[in-house]
């Protein structure tokens, strides 16, 4: 079950400071942290504008304490469970609460209050803000969770009803007894009818009593199942029968806390049954048959218990992998712009000192630990399922066949390696280049669970899945499997298998990247990663992956190289709007494509870069970092073609996916790029017509 959140621009900020520029300077710095923002004139409007979906509210002290605070402190009274609106309040300088008993009284009328003296710096008001948009998030997500609950609660009650069961819980300390309506309905109250235990032990019939508090009293003592049936004497005097079953609930302590069950009404079931037994001992069946229904619905009522508690774990732990892909997405697109501006430098650096061999020999140090940097980088973008994907109909049981002798040579003599594959297999929807690292990184992993060797078996196959589930869509998958017969893994470890850098491998000998890596590719290729394993009986992975729509995947089932432009073929000296809001990839970009032998110009933002192009000054080419605060380089592209259509444009990134709804048909130079991989993408770009 999925919590979808709320983003910081769908949550309005309400501003109110009528006096001064305070709402002006307010909603600028909130419009810097990427926060929209609506200002109020009055008190009044300010109420009016409060909901359930505004982030907080920023207010000035003199506007606090000059206004009619009853309907505001009404709205906040008001508020839901889930909800504690934040307040930042703006007050004088030494007008904190520490030193101002009037600002102390207004935190008990806001309560969730931040004082911030003016006059303030940015960053104070920003971090401020930021915070209470964190706690603002947090309430949005724990009303969804608390609508998902309710929902299932809901869902819950139906059963009961359908199942005529009545639900009741019985506090072993205090012996207070709460139920539902059907529940009372079984001892013969109405639905505003109160039932108390002692209420309910005095209807029970006296031959049935002692029975039954003794039936409870072992329940307690000994854990077990508590079911049972007695005759219930209503208050208007008739005689019903009623069956009860419960568990017991114990506290974290493990002592019994609680008694859990049902209840069901089963007079009319005991008349039957006591008409069969005077006509026919063997109408039995029926009796049977009757019970079974109430035990089928009362698991039911158990498969929704645990279906919510499945629910909420499988949502702690989306939670958790988004927010480490987050977070990994994010350190890897920084550190390739680091690696950039590196690689960069380094190759230039190189040019200068061709004849010094200890120097080149330091800078080719230089360089391979860079790559090797580039590299994780990559494998961080795939767990963060941002890495750059060439997707098409690839051939699988080609792609296997094409990689035997590799995997051979990678798993060694002491493994048995051999393949399983189905016959007319369909293309897969997938990226050849990744999709062979993942087989590789499979066939690996298989390797080094088997130290005294064993058998590694490739199965590939094809299966219809004609529902959906919480991890895959309903349609066609293929299924490349990897199966070994090496020491296998225990229930906790497997859990953790595909958490980034988690290794079960000695120190030094793996990154922990490797199954998180095919975990983000299969997900952002709409496929799964299943692995399943036992210790001592090996592992299998799954990886499936969508049928290509295409029905052919002729020459792009595997990935080629596309030839490199010859330097001959390179373009002549060019004109070239260099935009990166990186000072170092900017400056290290700059010196590449000037030792290339072309005129630069160099802008650090899309705004000053449109401004360049509006003084008319003539361009060939314009090449855009995409990830720019303010405006990025997709809208910085668009905003440029209208001016000038004729203007070629390259877009770098160093994230590989654009964000949806980033349709350009432009081309991209993934960070971190080479000297030679830019006069080459620039050459190809200039020879488009």
């Amino acid at each position: 079950m999925g919590v979808a959140t709320i983003s910081d621009r769908a949550a309005t900020v309400l501003v109110l400071a009528p006096a001064g520029r305070d709402a002006q300077i307010a909603a600028s710095l909130l419009a810097e942290a990427g926060m929209a923002s609506k200002p109020a004139e009055t008190m009044g409007q300010f109420v009016e504008g409060l909901s359930d979906d505004v982030a907080f509210g920023v207010i000035t002290e003199e506007t606090l304490r000059s206004a009619d605070l009853k309907p505001l402190s009404g709205w906040i009274s008001a508020q839901p469970s889930w909800s504690d609106l934040p307040f930042i309040v703006l007050t004088q300088r030494g007008g904190g609460p520490e030193r101002n008993p009037a600002a102390a009284r207004l935190s008990e009328v806001l309560g969730n209050v931040s004082f911030i003296e003016r006059p303030f710096h940015a960053t104070t008001f920003i971090s401020v803000a930021r915070t209470a948009m964190r706690g603002r998030r947090r309430q949005f997500e724990a009303r969804l969770r608390m609508q998902a609950l309710d929902d299932g609660e809901r869902r819950l009650a139906t059963a009961l009803e359908a199942g005529r069961l009545g639900a009741w819980e019985l506090d072993l300390a205090t012996q207070t007894l709460t139920t539902s309506v059907m529940c009372r309905s079984t001892f013969g109250r109405s639905a505003s009818e109160t039932l108390s235990y002692e209420e309910l032990i005095a209807s029970i019939h006296p031959e049935d009593r002692e029975r039954m508090i003794a039936a409870v009293g072992k329940t307690v003592e000994t854990g077990q199942d508590y079911s049972i049936e007695y005759k219930v004497i209503w208050p208007d005097g008739s005689l019903h029968w009623a069956e009860i079953r419960a568990q017991v609930y114990r506290d974290r302590s493990g002592r019994p806390a609680k008694l859990v069950g049902v209840s069901a009404n089963i007079t009319e079931r005991r008349r039957v049954e006591d008409q069969q037994r005077q006509i026919n001992e063997t109408l039995e069946e029926r009796v049977t048959k009757r019970t079974a229904e109430l035990e089928e619905a009362h698991a039911v009522v158990m498969s929704e218990v645990a279906q919510r508690e499945k629910a909420e774990e499988q949502l702690r732990q989306a939670l958790k992998m988004e927010a480490i892909g987050q977070l990994t997405g994010g350190v890897a697109h920084d550190f390739n712009n680091l690696l950039m501006a590196v690689l960069g430098n380094l190759e230039l650096l190189r040019k200068h000192v061709d004849g010094d061999a200890k120097a080149v020999r330091l800078i080719d140090g230089a360089v391979q630990g860079a790559r090797r940097g580039a590299s994780l980088t990559q494998r961080l973008l795939a767990f963060a399922r941002r890495q750059d994907l060439q997707v098409g109909p690839v051939d699988l049981r080609k792609l296997v066949s094409e990689m035997e002798d590799l995997l051979r040579r990678s798993v060694g003599s002491a493994i048995t390696l051999q393949s399983e594959i189905a016959e007319d297999l369909p293309p897969a929807e997938a990226d050849g280049n990744q999709l062979e690292l993942a087989l590789l990184n499979l066939v690996v992993n298989a390797r080094d669970a088997m130290p005294d060797g064993g058998t590694i078996t490739i199965r590939l196959d094809v299966e219809d899945r004609p529902t959906a589930t919480d991890v895959l869509s309903a349609g066609r998958y293929l299924t490349l499997s990897v199966t070994d017969t090496g020491v296998g893994m225990n229930p906790d470890t497997l859990r953790k298998a595909i958490d980034p850098f988690f290794s079960t491998k000695e120190l030094g000998k793996g990154t922990g990247l490797g199954l998180s890596m095919i975990h983000g590719l299969a997900i952002q290729l709409k496929g799964a990663l299943q692995l399943s394993s036992r210790p001592g009986e090996g592992t299998t992975a799954v990886l499936r992956l969508p049928v290509a729509r295409a029905s052919d995947p002729s020459e792009k089932a595997l990935p080629q190289e596309v030839p490199p432009v010859e330097k001959s073929e390179r373009s002549e000296a060019l004109r070239i709007l260099m935009v990166d809001d990186d000072a170092l990839i900017a400056m290290s970009t700059v010196d590449m494509l000037e030792d290339l032998g072309h005129s630069v110009v160099e802008a650090n933002s899309g705004r000053q870069a449109l401004g360049v192009l509006e003084s008319g000054d003539a361009f060939d080419l314009m090449i855009t970092d995409f990830s720019m605060p303010g405006m990025n380089g997709a809208e910085l592209a668009r905003q440029a073609l209208a001016m000038r259509p004729e203007l070629k444009i390259l877009i770098a990134t160093g994230y590989a996916e654009l964000p949806a709804g980033t349709e350009l048909n432009i081309p991209r130079l993934g960070k971190p790029y080479s000297q030679d991989q830019l006069a080459t993408e620039i050459a190809r770009i200039v020879c488009q017509p």
